[in-house]
């Protein structure tokens, strides 16, 4: 390829009509093709004219002093809103042949660049990676973010670089991290050293993974939104999903009388395995009236719904006088706008709160994070790893997790 290269030398990358502008995922692919040289090269980058229905990228590429190749790694990348399904770009020596964009194809597995950690950052090579619903809501827009991102909240992984300036991390340091910034469905990814928390060493890597951000949401949830002691008695949907699982085992242990609600009899006996007194099949029964029953009409002191829409009004339903309803997904949608006159009957509460809010500060992060990893050392948290899939396969993961498929928690793994 050197020899034929000089400094007219042009290479053509063809884009359907459909594209309406040079997609930026083809730029670290140029880049590769480009500096396989020996000599180096400088890149430009631009639109020319229509040929035979085509739009042409052109590369022009001309000798320059040498210059490293950019660290590459596999990574998922979301360019456009909406369903799960993804593809691989498969991308011939010189030509690209891009499809028209679609929604059907979403979640892309991709190589993209990574640079060196700078002055208070570490680079981290994932091991494991957890899947949250809150993953959904970006790549559908629920949550905005500007495109093109690389999804997920969650990871456990290995430091391989520090920055400079940094005394208290170090390569070969396994470390977690959950919530901002974005980005964890990457083989590596460079992490500001401020977010991350040592993980100890008794715990295995998955369930590290998989209980970062659940654990410390359930954390929030049960000891900050409203503090659940013994006595009381909660309603938790979902309680056999991830947050759900973990919720029904601590509140249990905090002496509560756990009720919760799931879809499946599969379900309700996982729930009933992790300390859920009462197990309502609510595509069986109404929850509403079971949940009156188990109560004698008194109600519960608060309600953990991650579902919306479909639950929103039925949980406010089943509070007691001055009960409080804590709003933390919405996996059926939005809930229907509720106007404060809904409140003052039985004078609630209702709150939505968002983990990030309650770890801003380093001191509330290893907090919450210590009492999470307390926990599960003390066998009071199970991290239940009950689906496990490749980063690559990202989309099924998420496909299984809206089609209500799964329960516990769904992990990533980089083979």
């Amino acid at each position: 390829m050197s020899s034929a290269l000089s400094l007219s030398s042009h290479f053509h990358i063809r884009i359907l009509p459909s594209c309406p502008s040079i997609p930026s995922r083809l730029r670290p692919a140029a880049l590769r093709l480009l500096r396989s040289t020996p000599t180096g090269l400088s890149l430009s980058l631009h639109n020319s004219e229509r040929r035979s229905s085509l739009r042409t990228l052109t590369i022009a590429a001309s000798g320059s002093s040498p210059s490293p190749a950019p660290k590459m790694v596999k990574a998922i990348r979301v360019y456009e809103l909406g369903g799960p399904e993804a593809r691989s770009e498969r991308t011939p020596i010189f030509i690209f042949l891009i499809p028209s964009f679609s929604s059907s194809f979403v979640l892309k597995w991709e190589d993209v660049e990574i640079g060196e950690p700078k002055e208070g950052e570490i680079r981290v090579r994932n091991k494991a990676i957890g899947v949250n619903f809150i993953d959904v809501y970006h790549r559908k827009g629920v949550y905005v973010k500007e495109t093109p991102f690389t999804p997920g909240m969650e990871a456990v992984g290995v430091v391989t670089a520090v920055g400079p300036g940094l005394t208290d991390r170090q390569v070969g340091d396994v470390v977690a991290y959950a919530g901002n910034p974005m980005g964890s469905y990457s083989e590596e990814q460079v992490l500001p050293a401020s977010v991350v928390v040592p993980v100890p060493p008794s715990i295995d890597h998955k369930i590290a993974a998989s209980i970062m951000l659940k654990g410390m949401t359930a954390y929030v949830l049960l000891r900050r939104c409203y503090k659940v002691e013994a006595g009381h008695t909660v309603l938790i949907h979902a309680a056999a999903g991830g947050v759900g699982s973990l919720l029904c085992q601590w509140a249990n242990a905090l002496g509560a009388t756990v009720i919760g609600t799931v879809s499946t009899e599969e379900k309700a006996a996982q729930a009933a395995e992790d300390g859920c007194h009462h197990v309502i099949v609510y595509t069986k029964e109404d929850f509403v009236a079971r949940v009156n029953e188990v109560t004698s009409g008194n109600g519960v002191n608060v309600v953990y719904d991650s579902v919306g829409k479909d639950t929103f009004q039925g949980s406010l339903s089943c509070l007691r006088s001055r009960g409080f309803m804590v709003s933390f997904g919405q996996s059926s949608g939005r809930p229907d706008a509720a106007p404060l006159s809904d409140l003052a009957s039985k004078s609630l509460f209702l709150t939505r709160p968002s983990l990030m809010h309650y770890t801003a500060t380093r001191d509330e992060l290893l907090a919450a994070a210590g009492e999470v990893f307390a926990n599960v050392a003390a066998g009071i948290l199970r991290g239940r790893v009950n689906h496990i899939y490749p980063l690559s396969d990202a989309a099924r993961a998420h496909a299984d997790l809206e089609a209500r498929k799964t329960s516990g928690s769904i992990v990533l793994i980089i083979p």
